[in-house]
């Protein structure tokens, strides 16, 4: 069953059932499994590519002062690593229609 606008683990777990003839529990394991190894190589520093999809970027970002726009005051914004998500061509022209 897919839900409103949003593909959930028990979505993908459904589809690896129908098309693989996987036993749900088994799909559902498969999933969590997947889901589990790219976060740990995410946590542990690595980017993850996934061909024909898109590739996970973790970057680095400096200290910088940032500006409360309510008030005017400058404020600290502390260095942090963000997550990105940057699509593969193949995933964007498919998207674009």
């Amino acid at each position: 069953m897919r839900s409103m606008n949003t593909l959930t683990r028990a979505d993908l777990a459904e589809a690896m059932n129908r098309k693989l003839g996987l036993s749900r529990s088994d799909s559902l394991t498969m999933v969590e499994s997947i889901l589990d190894l790219m976060s740990d190589a995410l946590a542990d520093g690595e980017n993850v590519k996934i061909s024909g999809f898109g590739t996970f970027l973790l970057r680095d970002k400096n200290e910088r002062v940032g500006r409360n726009p309510k008030t005017g005051i400058e404020v600290p914004i502390t260095p942090r690593r963000v997550l990105t998500f940057r699509a593969s061509q193949m995933l964007k022209d498919r998207v674009a229609g």
